[in-house]
């Protein structure tokens, strides 16, 4: 029921950098908050102006496109992949230091935060005074939100696609700062915002999907006081068509590769080898359906008979009949086959990916290799487990329970209506 104090029809802007898989995930909740009669708007730079209005919803392009995956291909060039980056995953306290947070900061604030907010912050401010949200959700890198937020007194919220690293990785700043330390992420944000508050970080309140028995860090942000609202995590994969052959049940057990759209629309390519995987894979009596871009497709030099290849397949459609799954660990993948309680293994490529794979290792949903241990042989023993112990499979399904168990974003609506009454 809507809150009395929360006026129907209110105006609600989501905005992220142009990222198409960050932007999806946030589709859900926009249409839930939509039907639910408040007037919604997605921000973004111009890049994804059309994934924006493929889902029906308000496009506002702001500001001119980031070039961050140019400048990472860029460095990757010049210094051949091996300059170590900082990592937001750490968490041994002997290693979080002043000197690796500051440093890591030095990496992060410029080439990553700054680099995609800076281009669409002027614009998106004069959008927001113009128009005048009453609340903005942002995804957790998208900063140039709460600061157009503070400029027009709008609530704002975060909406997570990761594990709340950003916090935890800020938590341990703040503790170890030491008096006059450099802050270049409050200095950035506080120069564009005209002031600096610790809530322009984090959201008046922050939405996440991860359930509860996922969320095994001590440090998750609830060390601060922060308010987290749980929501069960609803898969969207843009316009998609279900193929003939899915529709019908597989004959053996069928088993998904897939290891990101990202790796190869925004990055070099995927960080271990398809054909020695399908190699390894060749003698098992499976079905494998391996999601393989055009350009990695055309540089196989085999297909397996146990193998179908295609370019994309809705995951949602794909993970029911599934069996195993293997994938990167990217939040769309993760959480998909989470929802439908399928026992995943997982070959983190970057960001959180290592964490999830650990915690849901330690959940007994799943198994976890690292990159320099994806060997054909490597993946091969840890699928035949999968398959063969019901553990996983025990497991599997009872975090999917979980999941069912978390309110909807429909669910959501009447308290995100509560919070904003009380704080604009």
């Amino acid at each position: 029921m809507t809150h009395p104090a929360f006026i129907q029809g209110v105006r609600i802007l989501f905005t992220t950098y142009a990222e198409k898989t960050h932007f999806l995930g946030m589709v859900p909740l926009a249409w839930a908050l939509k039907t639910a009669g408040h007037d919604v708007r997605v921000a973004s730079q111009p890049e994804l102006t059309d994934v924006i209005t493929n889902t029906g919803l308000t496009a506002v392009p702001v500001g001119r496109d980031h070039t961050l995956h140019q400048f990472l291909k860029r460095t990757e060039e010049l210094d051949g992949g091996d300059e170590e980056r900082f990592d937001f995953t750490e968490n041994d306290p002997a290693k979080l230091t002043w000197e690796y947070l500051s440093s890591g900061y030095s990496q992060v604030v410029p080439w990553w935060f700054r680099l995609v907010n800076d281009p669409m912050i002027r614009d998106l401010i004069a959008f927001c005074r113009s128009w005048r949200p009453d609340l903005v959700v942002w995804e957790p890198v998208t900063y140039a939100g709460p600061i157009a937020a503070a400029a027009c007194g709008a609530v704002h919220a975060r909406m997570m696609w990761s594990v709340d690293l950003f916090t935890r990785t800020r938590s341990h700043f703040l503790r170890v700062r030491p008096p006059g330390g450099r802050d270049l992420l409050a200095e950035w944000i506080g120069a564009k915002a005209g002031r600096f508050g610790e809530e322009l970080t984090t959201g008046h309140f922050t939405i996440d999907n991860v359930p509860s028995s996922l969320r095994q860090d001590p440090a998750y942000g609830l060390d601060r006081g922060l308010d987290y609202l749980p929501m069960r995590y609803v898969p969207y994969n843009g316009v998609s068509v279900v193929p003939q052959w899915l529709r019908a049940s597989p004959e053996k057990p069928r088993v998904a590769l897939t290891l990101g759209v990202s790796s190869t629309e925004r990055l070099d390519g995927y960080a271990i080898s398809v054909q020695e995987q399908l190699d390894a894979l060749a003698d098992l009596d499976i079905d494998l359906v391996a999601t393989v871009s055009e350009a990695e497709r055309a540089g196989l030099a085999r297909v397996p008979d146990n193998t179908r290849l295609v370019t994309f397949v809705p995951l949602n459609a794909l993970a029911p009949t599934c069996s195993a799954i293997i994938n990167h660990g990217g939040n769309g993948s993760y959480c998909t086959t989470l929802l439908h309680g399928v026992p995943q293994l997982i070959v983190p490529f970057f960001f959180d990916g290592k964490l999830r794979a650990q915690y849901l290792q330690d959940q007994g949903a799943g198994l976890t290799l690292s990159c320099a241990e994806a060997t054909g042989a490597g993946i091969r023993e840890r699928l035949v487990r999968l398959l063969d112990e019901l553990s996983f499979q025990e497991n599997a399904t009872r975090l999917r329970e979980e999941m069912l168990a978390l309110p909807t974003p429909n669910d959501l609506v009447p308290e995100i209506e509560r919070r904003v009454a009380e704080l604009r």
